[in-house]
């Protein structure tokens, strides 16, 4: 009889038949359930910022905020100054960025030195994280950048450029090598053992074995710090350093109008969304490499 199967093979049951069939409904249920769970979330979405719009359009001092902040041509006139100027921002990112990774490396390293021999590299490690970590970043620049060119030291630079970068090296410095630190931390002391029990020194297990795996693993954490970073690079507006910001300020005491703070706010959201969205997406892949190894 056809459709009945291969020679041998066992017949399908009412039993198998029902089960296969209620799991189909199941899962249509399920499926169906959260289409409706998405499209309520979206409807909801709109109708809230729909709501919030309508609010603040028809306020009665909606037209003076128009005017103050929404002016299209004081914003095409101001943008080309403010993008040539955001220009330094992005410098100061990049060039900071390189500075921090290595130095915060050397502070997490100095940290996780063992032993009663490296107590005081570890004291001056954790005096100096928790120095700049509890002090205002725009503190720190301001100390710096007036500060330290008033001493007139001979071949130290005095630009407030220079002093800017260097303030926030210091600070995110901090910061960032209690990431480093969580990171080696987070190897299993058994992985030490191993590299030891092979033959490596201490200091090859550290180099070899413990910090790719730590790097790797802060990778997300890092890139939520340099979001931080690279809007703070703002702050050096205060000791005259002209970026996007200080553009801004020019412009606007200029117009006598605030639209060119909205460009320069425009600008910081391209680039940190995106690199905020990069930074989830590398956490969800870690999560799924590591849920991937516990399965296995």
């Amino acid at each position: 009889m056809s459709g009945i199967g291969p020679p041998g093979a066992p017949l399908p049951s009412s039993d198998d038949e029902g089960g296969s069939r209620a799991s189909r409904i199941l899962a249509w249920g399920r499926e169906t359930e959260g289409a409706r769970s998405v499209l309520i979330a979206m409807v909801s979405t709109v109708v809230f910022f729909a709501v919030v719009i309508t609010a603040v359009v028809t306020s009665s001092g909606w037209p003076i905020v128009k005017k103050a902040f929404f002016n299209g041509a004081i914003f095409r006139e101001s943008f080309p100054g403010i993008l040539a100027a955001f220009r330094v921002n992005v410098e100061m990112f990049l060039i900071a960025e390189v500075f921090i990774l290595a130095l915060a490396l050397f502070l997490a390293v100095l940290r996780s030195l063992p032993g009663p021999v490296f107590f005081p590299i570890r004291a001056l490690a954790i005096a100096y994280t928790d120095l700049f970590r509890g002090v205002p970043t725009i503190l720190v620049i301001y100390i710096l950048g007036f500060g330290a060119p008033a001493l007139a030291l001979q071949g130290v630079p005095s630009s407030p450029f220079f002093w800017g970068i260097v303030s926030l090296v210091l600070v995110y410095s901090a910061y960032v090598a209690e990431v480093y630190r969580a990171g080696i931390e987070s190897v299993h002391q058994s992985q030490v053992s191993a590299a030891r029990s092979l033959g490596l020194s201490r200091w090859q297990s550290l180099r070899f074995v413990v910090l790719p795996q730590a790097v790797r693993r802060v990778i997300p954490p890092l890139l939520n710090d340099f979001i931080g970073l690279q809007k703070d690079t703002a702050l050096v507006a205060s000791i005259g350093v002209v970026e996007a910001f200080r553009q801004a300020q020019i412009d606007s005491a200029d117009t006598f109008n605030f639209t060119p703070y909205l460009a320069t706010a425009l600008l910081f959201v391209v680039i940190t969304i995106p690199l905020a969205r990069f930074t989830d997406w590398l956490v969800a892949r870690e999560r799924k490499r590591r849920q991937a190894g516990g399965a296995a």
